[in-house]
């Protein structure tokens, strides 16, 4: 059958692939699972439930909500009958959430949980648009999901022969959802996606991924994020069963309980894996500790090709006292990991590798739906340091400076009431302006610089590339994040933002007493330390990218607390705001 609407894959998947747990999830200390039919069941009831309310195509319906099955159940309910579904990021501001609510004339929304049932619910009710606004779980007062489920039962003889109608009549261009970009400076843009855009990339991307019907997938980066989005739908059209996790927090438990063959996630959680593993590490002792960091050291020279016999040697010891201990620990049936949202270390993704953990690193955007490029799972379409090959129905071209261009059917339809921002990024013959710098390689590669507009230019007249360098210092284990700044000014300098666990294990060597963050990083021999670090990284970097001056900051970036956006990019203008007093410092203004 023909996959041209989100909604298809549902006919698809009981044709194809019908199965006991098709989705799941754990409450309560318990995996509460639903069969093919089950899912089919609760769409169709919710499909109802939203007739009888009078929903029709073109409303709009907003969710704010953790992974769930409920989250598909009114995903694929509002596609079948047009409507279209926005989906926010639970960890946006309040100005931000009315915004979307009004922006977007959303007539429902769905909250997740009791405390964003708690926080947003009072100033939905503020929304002339909004009509009823629902919460998943059950809250006294609240009107709950399941309420709309018995109302879709109790009138389903009146809607079920309309419904094949209203579905024949959705067309694979039509409006599916509108994704508000979380952006890192003002209010987000309303990325307008058809049932094609994601449909095409799911389809062109349904052969990239060694997995099928008899695997398990893990979903804990949020549905409401372009990328697992559309790998949810992909994962759902192979015939994979899908896990939600209880939250990220509870990753690692989550993991060894459903021994997931995939999932998908950012740089910043690989980074967090990592960091925990090196952790246990240097809790080790004698020729144990030896044995670990012998092992990573020949993890960090891993390659796909070219390593001598004496080397294969050592890393099938090192493969068997080691790297395994890896794999047990994500559940040890992993057969790929998707990363996206930002560029991932190399050195992680080399170390990763090693130990028989396959991190895939593509590349897209919210407005292209979102994969253009991405590495496969085998040689000789993987390569580090690259986002891999472009999928079949990706066209890009590289501009004279350095831009990425693209075209596609997975190219969003514009941006929601705003043409003149539309028309900024796509130019009169087509061509989507990415915002990214990078070079197509041999094979089709491709390799993301750097963001177009994050470059700056030192008052020299040389040009930086931030994310270059704090890649590069984010590999040391001494920094757990890192902000390059310089427009305009003489040299390149950073905030630096410690590996505080690490921090205070090297200090209990060093006889370091016992310091909260504040007394750590105004420490001399903290201070030095780093110093000497920096100055270790800067040798492995050009002259324009060696940082000349840092400061030591001493409180984590989050979403939460303003200074990441909620895909966990920097935002630079805030963070260059929060620390002004020690950027002025930096460059003797005070």
């Amino acid at each position: 059958m023909e996959i041209k609407r989100t909604f298809d894959i549902l006919d698809f998947i009981k044709e194809n692939s019908p199965k006991d747990v098709n989705l799941a999830v754990k409450r309560n200390g318990k995996w509460d699972t639903f069969s093919t039919q089950d899912y089919i069941d609760n769409v169709n009831f919710t499909t109802y439930g939203f007739m009888e309310l009078g929903i029709k195509k073109g409303d709009k319906i907003a969710s704010v909500s953790n992974n769930r099955p409920e989250w598909n159940f009114i995903d694929m309910a509002m596609n079948q009958l047009g409507a279209v579904h926005v989906p926010i990021y639970p960890t946006v501001s309040e100005e931000t959430f009315k915004h979307i609510f009004a922006h977007s004339e959303s007539r429902l929304v769905f909250l997740g949980t009791p405390a964003l049932y708690e926080r947003i619910k009072p100033f939905a009710d503020d929304v002339a648009t909004i009509e009823k606004v629902y919460s998943f779980d059950k809250i006294d007062g609240a009107i709950l999901f399941n309420e709309l489920v018995e109302l879709g039962k109790k009138h389903q003889d009146k809607y079920k022969n309309l419904l094949p109608e209203i579905k024949a009549s959705i067309n694979e261009d039509d409006l599916c959802s509108i994704i508000y970009t979380s952006g890192t400076t003002g209010l987000p843009k309303g990325v307008m996606l058809s049932h094609k855009n994601f449909m095409s990339n799911v389809l062109a991307c349904g052969t990239l991924l060694p997995i099928g019907k008899e695997n398990k997938s893990l979903s804990f980066l949020p549905l409401c994020h372009v990328l697992e989005r559309m790998v949810n739908y992909l994962v759902q059209y192979l015939g994979v069963s899908v896990y939600y996790a209880e939250s990220i927090d509870t990753m690692s438990d989550n993991l060894k309980e459903v021994k997931p063959n995939h999932f998908t996630a950012v740089p910043r959680v690989f980074e967090k894996v990592y960091d925990k593993i090196l952790a246990k590490g240097r809790e080790l002792t004698g020729i144990k500790r030896s044995l670990f960091f012998w092992a990573v050291n020949l993890a960090e020279e891993y390659e796909f090709t070219g390593k001598s016999a004496w080397y294969k040697l050592q890393f099938k010891i090192a493969d068997k006292l080691i790297f395994k201990k890896w794999r047990e620990a994500l559940g040890n049936e992993i057969t790929v990991v998707l990363s996206g949202g930002a560029a991932l270390q190399v050195r992680l993704a080399r170390v990763f590798w090693a130990a028989g953990i396959r991190i895939v690193e593509g590349y897209g955007l919210t407005e292209t739906s979102p994969v253009i490029a991405v590495n496969r799972w085998a040689y000789p379409d993987v390569r580090f340091g690259t986002v891999g090959p472009l999928i079949e129905t990706s066209q890009v071209k590289i501009a004279e400076d350095g831009e990425i261009l693209f075209k596609g059917p997975n190219l969003m339809l514009g941006y929601y009431k705003d043409i003149e921002r539309t028309n900024e990024v796509i130019d009169e013959e087509g061509w989507f302006h990415t915002g990214d710098i990078g070079e197509l390689q041999d094979r089709n590669i491709l390799k993301i610089t750097d963001r177009k507009k994050e470059i700056f230019k030192l008052s020299t007249g040389k040009y930086v590339a931030p994310q270059v360098v704090e890649n590069r210092f984010k590999e040391s284990p001494f920094i757990e994040q890192i902000i390059v700044v310089g427009a305009d000014e003489k040299f390149t300098a950073a905030m630096i933002v410690p590996n505080f666990d690490y921090l205070r294990n090297w200090g209990k060597l060093h006889d370091l007493p016992e310091l909260n963050n504040i007394q750590l990083i105004e420490n001399e021999k903290v201070l030095a330390r780093f110093s000497e670090e920096v100055e270790r990284i800067n040798a492995l970097c050009n002259k324009t990218f060696k940082v000349k001056k840092f400061a030591l900051v001493p409180d984590s970036w989050s979403p939460e607390t303003g200074e990441l956006s909620p895909t966990l990019k920097l935002k630079r203008k805030v963070i260059k705001e929060k620390y002004r007093d020690k950027f002025d410092r930096i460059y003797g203004y005070k």
